[in-house]
Parts: C-alpha cells; structure tokens; sequence
C-alpha cells in the first residue's frame, strides 16, 4: 500500500484575473448549482515548477519542457557555446568548435527527433522541421547526455549513429518530471507516472465576475484640442476563497527519483510551501494578487485519499468566510472519520486567521516518512 500524502489550502485572492479562459475571462465553474471562480491544474503548477522557490530549493534536479530542444542544439553547435549555456539563454562568446549550419541542422534533426515527432518543413518556414510537434521533458540527465554527445562530434561534424542517439533515461532524479509527469508518445517506455495529483482551486463560495473599465491618459496631452483618454479597456475580474487539494503519491515519488530519500524530502517540502506561497502570474502586474495560504490541512497515510470538496458543494455565506470555511472544512473531515474511521495517520495543521501552528513544523512533518511521523496533530 503506498503512502499518500494529502494538503487541503484556503487562499484568499482580492481582485485578479489569475486564469484566464479563451475569452480574456477569469476561469469559472458550476458547483452546487452556483458559479465559482477555477484556477486550473495546469496554471498551478507551471508557477511553481517554474518559481525562484523551484529553482532555489531544486535547481539541480530540474528538467526542462520544449518543444525547440532541435532550434537550440544548432545554435549551440552553429555559435560554438555550450548547450547548458544556450539553454539558459546565456550570450557568452563560444570556445568551442563552430560547425556550418547545414551540417548543424543536420546532427539537431537527429537529436530532437529521440523526444518526438518533428514537424514538417514547408517553404515559409524552412526550418519549422527542428521543432518537436508536442511538448518533450527532459531530465538533467538527458540534456548531460545530449551535451557529452555534442562535445564528441563537434570537430568532425558528423552524424551521430543510432547507438549514440540512445539519450532518453529511465534513470533520472528529474523531481518536476517525478512530480508531474512526462509522456513520451514515440518513446513510450521512458513515460513517467505523475506522483503528485493536482484539482482544481475552486473558490469555496458563489462569485460573479465583474467588468473594469479603464482609461489610460497620454501625459503629452494637455487637453487644448482633445480631452479624451489616450487609451480605453476593458477587463474582467474576480475576488475569491479557494480551495485547493493536493495528493502526493510518496512511493511513486520515491521511485520516480531512485529512491533518494533526502530528496524526496526536499521535493515534498518545496511543492508544499509553492501550494502555499506561489500565485498564478496571470495579470499580476495589473492587480498585484499575491496571498500565502489561509490554512493548511497535511494528512498522512496509507489509506485511500480523498478529497475534502464536499464540503462545499453548499456555498459558505456569511461575513467571516474563512472560519466559516475552515469549519465546513473540519467538520466534514471529521464525519467521514466517524463514517470511514480515521483515514490518516497523522495530520497537522496552520491557521492564520487564528495564529495557529508553525509552516516551519508543517513543512518538517510532510517532509518525514510514515516510520518517522512526528504525530503532529493541531
């Protein structure tokens, strides 16, 4: 039986636009018969997998999702620098041996091609051939790989052969790959399982999107022959109380890593306070909506998880919407215990809203195998 990790969030965002659908809208959805406002899965974790925190906390076991993997091999071959260097967009001069770009291309087509299927060429767009058609993940690993490949046939400028184009691994420490998942449709022996399992924030209470109408005035205009804004929107926005659930699979997570304990630890730990600290960018600039998590509920076992939105599917009302929430929240964990009997084997929780708990306890708590659990209960 694997051991699960699960983390229940209420966040409060004021007025934003963090997720937008293909009209310009803040996502929405229909739940208990009444509109909430939705931060999708995907947007989530873009932000964090993306954010300083990532980077700080795990930057060496970051993989990187593109779909030019072949655009950057040539530029790294054609401009004599290292793949690493043009990966990070570094603009240092090259040292290392220039290859014609013909003949660049060619060895790039090969390479990209291992992570999927390319593109076609067509007269417009020439080059259109070295990008891959779906998103492709690749480990530290596989880009090491790619790399020492790149190195041995820069002077020649030969065509690597089918045994050196073996670069995917099945092997790797990659924790975004281990987190979220990688799918490889041409390869489908190097797909890795997702351990972690992310819904939908959903706000906990029924909300209607509102329109912004702006102007923005041109400072050279002094007003002698038109008054009028030198720039008129408009935009939609809503506030709201989110739920959001999280399940981590820590076995799978485990196995996906080589079992690296240590890491496993650091990885849990990092998702966990991006949950709780990391907003969606969408129109950040404009609205400025960043918010740590209201309360935090880690539950650890071995049961089967199970989300706790039923709490609710009857919208909370009232004036005090985050102890109204925590409390639909609590009282529905603790029904489905008395139902169920206890699923989890341990728990901890904070409140801000009541100064309840340490984030610095909670982070060590999800952080501990099972064996370990500290048994922290608040």
């Amino acid at each position: 039986m694997s051991t699960f990790i699960q983390l229940h969030l209420l966040t409060s965002y004021p007025p934003a636009n963090l997720n937008r659908d293909d009209l310009g809208r803040p996502k929405t959805a229909v739940m208990g018969g009444v509109q909430r406002l939705r931060i999708s899965s995907q947007s989530l974790k873009r932000a964090w997998r993306t954010s300083d925190l990532f980077q700080d906390k795990l930057s060496d076991h970051l993989g990187i999702r593109t779909k030019d993997m072949g655009y950057k091999i040539r530029e790294a071959l054609v401009s004599g620098r290292s793949l690493d260097t043009v990966l990070k967009g570094q603009k240092t001069d090259g040292d290392k041996e220039k290859l014609p770009a013909g003949k660049a291309k060619e060895i790039a087509l090969a390479i990209a091609g291992v992570f999927g299927k390319l593109k076609s060429a067509t007269k417009e767009h020439p080059d259109s051939d070295l990008e891959i058609e779906q998103l492709a993940h690749a480990s530290q690993e596989e880009i090491k790989a790619i790399s020492d490949l790149l190195e041995s046939i820069r002077k020649t400028g030969r065509v690597p052969d089918d045994n050196e184009l073996n670069l995917l691994r099945k092997k790797i420490k990659a924790v975004d790959i281990s987190l979220f998942g990688r799918m490889l449709a041409s390869s489908p022996d190097f797909n890795v399982e997702a351990a972690a399992q992310v819904a939908h924030a959903i706000t906990v209470h029924k909300v209607a999107v509102e329109d912004d109408y702006f102007t923005a005035v041109d400072d050279l205009n002094k007003g002698e022959a038109d008054m009028g804004a030198g720039h008129i929107g408009e935009t939609e926005f809503a506030a709201g109380l989110f739920y959001l659930y999280i399940c981590i699979n820590r076995d799978l997570l485990l196995n996906n890593i080589q079992n690296d304990e240590a890491l496993a630890g650091k990885t849990i730990q990092a998702l966990t306070e991006a949950a709780a600290t990391i907003a969606p960018i969408g129109k950040q600039n404009s609205f400025g909506s960043r918010a740590y998590a209201s309360y935090i509920l880690a539950e650890k076992g071995r049961k089967q998880p199970r989300s706790l939105s039923v709490a609710f599917l009857k919208p909370v009302t009232g004036t005090d919407i985050v102890s109204d929430a925590v409390s639909s929240l609590e009282s529905t964990l603790n029904n489905i215990d008395k139902v169920y009997g206890s699923t989890s084997e341990g728990k901890y929780q904070v409140n801000t809203a009541k100064g309840e708990g340490r984030f610095k306890d909670l982070l060590e708590f999800v952080a501990l195998p099972l064996s370990q659990n500290n048994d922290k209960e608040d």
